[in-house]
């Protein structure tokens, strides 16, 4: 059996790729997307009490309760949200990216990044869409067994969690995911 030529994932990726703004058809309402927040970040709090310090120490707090990745091939993933400051919505955005190689099926996480700074928070504020690992970078939170977070993520300015229902989870990257703010 061959194996398919490079050009024949195009389609399927172009496909993919118009079907992630298409999701604002039925983009969710403010309540619901702040719903969502609400109970991703009591989500978070209950995985480590490590979190919920940090959580109480942001300047802003921008949650992604519900991010869809799929893939076959080529994936895609899609989520909105709402940056908290502080503790209260003042503005909502949606995450989205690309990614290509070995990957089939279906994921759904939830995303947490904490401003730590002021600055931080401002710079983030003040873009005109932000791009992970360009515009800003973000220390992914890796939870020891003993609950403990790594002292080096604690002095970064950005600070992300990636989680499920099942806990927090690893080797996994915010790495190119596109973040605009969304009208709502």
């Amino acid at each position: 059996m061959s194996q398919p030529k490079r050009g024949h994932w195009l389609p399927l990726f172009i496909g993919l790729v118009l079907l992630l703004p298409a999701r604002a058809l039925w983009a969710d309402s403010k309540e619901v997307i702040d719903a969502g927040s609400a109970e991703a970040l009591v989500k978070l709090r209950s995985h480590s009490t490590k979190a919920g310090e940090l959580l109480d120490k942001a300047a802003g707090t921008l949650v992604f309760p519900d991010v869809v990745k799929m893939g076959f091939g080529v994936g895609g993933e899609y989520g909105e949200g709402s940056l908290l400051v502080p503790g209260k919505p003042t503005s909502y955005f949606v995450t989205a990216g690309a990614s290509f190689g070995l990957q089939v099926g279906v994921q759904k996480k939830s995303e947490v990044i904490l401003f730590m700074t002021e600055e931080a928070l401002g710079k983030f504020q003040n873009s005109n869409g932000w791009k992970v690992g360009v515009d800003g970078s973000v220390a992914l939170v890796k939870i020891g067994v003993d609950g403990s977070i790594d002292t080096q993520t604690l002095r970064e300015s950005v600070i992300g969690f990636v989680f499920s229902n099942t806990g927090l989870m690893y080797n996994l990257t915010l790495e190119g995911s596109k973040i605009t703010r969304i009208a709502r």
